[in-house]
């Protein structure tokens, strides 16, 4: 996987995101209940949490795509202010890359639940990324440098769309590894 998309384009983002759903089905699509909840330790994530956090964490950028696409969107104030969303979105995307080193926290209302998850958690999550695939592929046409969004995940920032379909799969790479972290260590049912 491409860890690095600061400044990849609308194909290699579509393609890294491919990458994570094929991989995601190859490596997790299988597991067992047991498998998809188990914790390395206390206050880690499971691998059906990580997904289920990641379907959680896209479910609000859909309707915002879908309505840009159809030219239903109207900019807010902060979206029309030059300098930030460029700004944001790059400090985001940097942050949220897997090998920044950097553990952030998610926000209370993006949390996975704290209940046992579905192994379904895997086939939800890769029927959601064929729909963000779909939508992101449908606004090629658009410049998506020059769309801003506010963030579903805090209000007061704002970026690219670009910048948004960028975030989405660094997110998703992140998360990845972490699951691919859950398989990988001791003491994992088989």
């Amino acid at each position: 996987m491409n860890y690095d998309l600061q400044k990849a384009d609308l194909s290699v983002v579509v393609a890294e995101a491919g990458l994570v759903a094929d991989e995601t089905r190859r490596i997790f699509g299988q597991l067992s209940a047991a498998q998809i909840n188990w914790k390395p330790g206390q206050g880690d994530w499971s691998i059906g949490q990580c997904f289920d956090h990641l379907t959680i964490a896209n479910r609000p950028y859909l309707p915002i795509i879908q309505e840009i696409r159809q030219g239903r969107k109207r900019p807010r104030l902060r979206e029309r202010l030059p300098l930030l969303p460029g700004l944001f979105g790059k400090m985001i995307i940097k942050t949220l890359q897997p090998d920044s080193g950097r553990k952030v926290k998610a926000r209370p209302q993006f949390l996975p639940s704290s209940t046992a998850i579905d192994p379904g958690i895997i086939g939800a999550f890769l029927d959601q990324q064929e729909s963000l695939v779909k939508e992101m592929k449908a606004t090629r046409e658009l410049e998506l440098e020059r769309i801003t969004i506010t963030s579903p995940i805090l209000s007061l920032i704002t970026y690219s769309l670009m910048d948004a379909y960028r975030i989405i799969v660094v997110h998703e790479q992140n998360h990845f590894v972490q699951a691919r972290r859950v398989l990988e260590a001791p003491g994992f049912p088989t």
